[in-house]
């Protein structure tokens, strides 16, 4: 037993000797002729090796979107019976610090061997740009013979359920762009971070005019079963929807339904955020199918707002400093800066082809302020005015807050309404119970009460304007009257 000992330690010593210089002598090798090593002993085991294997990267070739085939295989990975074995594995596997070996014996008999692995930029290479960011991949590995089994069902097989289990777990999700200052230097390199998005709107608590509720749901049922009639009329499968209003009028509101009546996630993109029209581009491009592209208070985000000139003496100093600028630094101002145009092909040219299914929403208080390039049909298709609250979208408010559907004092706001513009919002707060039991007359009354507050409210300011017009027309005839009698002296 002792002498059995002896030889366990004596191996164990002499490999950790072996590792020790191997490691040393990895030091002394300089780093170029390290890859070129590891290179010629990946050659010679591809051709001693009887195995082969697959990689999936999650970054497409292009290195602009995102491989969809990469999710796909952690999505199957990921519900897949041999999870139950590999106890660092997680359900999302949004860290990709493990490496961890998956075994798939379970198709047809063939031994499959699934490893992850994570590629980090070497320590003396300056990282820049996407194609040196940290690199993810699935790597299949499996016998040569089965390789025809693997390509023809197997894969295929995998990408199918993995998609299918990403349906089933669907969470919609709201989107926002990374916070982190380049989104080269984030984490993951990834240009949006999100969180999940639970918003209880829907369009049966949407307080709108039925009619105009169904025009759109109908538009939005057209739009997500419309992917070959996009294609045989030769338009990128995407809708533009312009909502303007007053404040209060149910702007985020109606996104949030539309996202649950779609199943579609949500990408909320901060234009002052954005600093170059490249940068919006790459944005757009980690966009995903599926999805609602919002841009709040477009008239707010950036100059977009039909003055495309500046004022001459604005304009002749601008000109002034960029002709005393460097060349290189006069073109580096121009990128970084998020224009017109740059919006216009965001939403409207060659780049808004790049994938389908994507709704682009701009949601502005003051419509007439925007650019009509901006908004014409083909670039927001649909133009949906959130108006104040009308009677039919009370007796939705109504019917949410107080679960009532008639009351006596019906006629009256009918009439009051009419005469007063009131937001949704302001409804809806006079509406809300102030306490667990719902007392319906007390909420009714409180919204009558603050309806003809609002209508006198809007009398004396009526009044008072009309004095204001009086007066000045009043001063306006005295002073011609004077100019009259004066000019007839001479």
């Amino acid at each position: 037993m002792a002498e059995g000992s002896s030889f366990a330690v004596a191996g164990w010593s002499a490999a950790a000797s072996l590792l020790f210089f191997f490691s040393s002598l990895q030091e002394c090798i300089p780093f170029q002729l390290q890859d070129y090593l590891a290179a010629l002993a990946a050659r010679l085991h591809s051709l001693l090796s009887p195995y082969a294997t697959i990689t999936i990267d999650d970054r497409s070739d292009d290195y602009f979107s995102r491989s969809e085939a990469f999710f796909d295989v952690e999505a199957y990975l990921g519900a897949s019976p041999c999870n139950a074995h590999a106890r660092r594995l997680r359900a999302d596997l949004a860290d990709g610090a493990d490496r961890m070996a998956l075994a798939v014996d379970d198709h047809e008999g063939v031994a499959m061997w699934w490893r992850k692995t994570k590629a980090l930029p070497r320590a003396n290479v300056i990282t820049w740009s996407p194609r040196n960011a940290e690199r993810r991949s699935y790597h299949l590995t499996f016998h040569r013979r089965h390789r025809a089994l693997v390509e023809n069902a197997y894969l295929p097989h995998v990408l199918a359920e993995g998609r299918a289990v990403t349906v089933r777990n669907r969470q919609r999700r709201l989107f926002t762009k990374n916070p982190a200052a380049d989104w080269a230097a984030s984490e993951d390199g990834r240009a949006w971070s999100h969180v999940k998005l639970d918003h209880p709107s829907t369009f049966a608590t949407l307080a709108m005019d039925p009619a105009r509720k169904q025009e759109i749901l109908d538009d939005l049922d057209m739009f997500r079963d419309g992917k070959d009639y996009y294609a045989s009329v030769g338009k990128a499968w995407k809708r533009g929807y312009l909502l303007f209003g007053p404040p209060g009028t149910g702007k985020s509101t109606m996104i949030a339904a539309m996202a649950n009546f779609l199943d579609y996630d949500v990408y909320d993109l901060e234009l002052t955020a954005v600093k170059s029209n490249i940068e919006l581009r790459r944005l757009f491009i980690e966009t995903t199918g599926k999805s609602i592209i919002v841009i709040e208070d477009i008239d707010c985000s950036i100059d977009l707002t039909g003055k495309r000139k500046r004022k001459k003496k604005k304009a002749k100093t601008s000109e002034k400093k960029k002709k005393m600028m460097p060349p290189w630094e006069r073109d580096d101002e121009e990128e970084k800066k998020v224009t017109l145009s740059g919006v216009l092909n965001f939403i409207d040219g060659l780049w808004s082809a790049c994938g389908g299914e994507r709704i682009i929403v701009f949601t502005t208080n003051h419509k007439e302020k925007l650019d009509p390039a901006l908004i014409r049909r083909g670039r927001m298709d649909v133009h949906v005015e959130m108006s104040y609250c009308c009677f039919e979208a009370f007796k939705v408010l109504a019917k949410n807050y107080l679960g009532v559907e008639q009351h006596e004092v019906f006629d009256e706001i009918r009439r009051l309404l009419g005469e007063v513009e009131m937001s949704p919002a302001d409804v809806a707060e006079n509406l809300m119970p102030r306490s667990k039991r719902k007392d319906v007359n007390g909420c009714l009354e409180r919204l009558v009460k603050a309806l003809h507050e609002a209508k006198l409210a809007v009398g004396a300011g009526t009044r008072q304007s009309k004095k204001s017009t009086t007066r000045t027309l009043t001063l306006t005839v005295t002073r011609i009257q004077r100019r009259r009698r004066i000019s007839s002296r001479y």
